[in-house]
């Protein structure tokens, strides 16, 4: 059976190649971990892109032929081109998905897209979290239980400075006490977008295979979906006037 949602993976790829604490964690850099588990899915079709790449890897041919964007960044979201920023906007209006993970809350086009700061608390205490699942119908939580426990991850408290979520997948508890919106879904013009929290540098997250479930949940949620195109402008009548 062919692959039938074709995502591409896109990572900054500073801190595993800038600090070798963070390259134990992911010698090929979060990408490739992201990646990995993805592959494990026969319905999709995996490709990576990182920041130092011509165009940042998101050429308006790799966009056009990406049904689902998955985005890492932290230290150099500045760095992202804002004409890159405003095609993969486009993309995202006309129907492709986004999903936005842990610190890319950060980034230009999550902040963009949601029109407001996406500031919260953090803390890297190396704590417990717990994701409790609050939606237990959606389908970007089909094959988990009610929870997902992470021995260690850096803290996101509340509050999370973004526009209500129109589903709440996910609420997480830290061994500090503070609580996170952790699984928001969203629609932007025809797209989709889902932000998961999950996924400091430092720890072997994207390993674990329930937040991989989440991720190709999240993808397969927010791929395109087969319907009437939109129209806009200008039309003529449907019946004689």
């Amino acid at each position: 059976m062919p692959a039938s949602i074709n995502v591409t993976v896109w990572n900054e790829y500073r801190h595993e190649r800038e600090d070798a604490r963070f390259a134990r964690v992911y010698p090929e850099g979060i990408h490739e971990a992201i990646a990995a588990g993805l592959r494990e899915c026969d319905d999709l079709a995996v490709r990576t892109a990182t920041l130092d790449e011509p165009e940042h890897g998101l050429t308006a041919d790799a966009l056009a032929t990406t049904d689902v964007l998955t985005w890492w960044g932290h230290k150099a979201h500045a760095e992202v081109a804002d004409d890159v920023v405003a095609r993969i906007q486009t993309r995202v209006l006309e129907g492709m998905g986004l999903v936005v993970l842990h610190s890319g809350h950060f980034s230009k086009i999550f902040k963009r897209l949601m029109g407001t700061t996406c500031d919260l608390k953090w803390r890297e205490a190396n704590g417990r979290e717990r994701l409790w699942v609050v939606a237990p119908g959606h389908p970007i939580v089909q094959g988990i239980g009610e929870y997902i426990e992470l021995e260690q991850e850096e803290m996101y408290g509340e509050h999370f400075d973004v526009p209500p979520p129109e589903s709440l997948v996910f609420v997480s508890w830290f061994a500090g006490g503070e609580v996170f919106r952790s699984g928001c879904c969203y629609t932007r013009g025809a797209g989709k977008i889902f932000y998961f929290r999950p996924g400091h540098e430092s720890h072997p997250t994207y390993f674990h295979p329930e937040i991989r479930r989440v991720i190709a949940n999240g993808v397969r949620w927010a791929a395109p979906v087969a319907g009437p195109q939109r129209v806009f402008g200008n039309v003529r009548p449907l019946e004689a006037i």
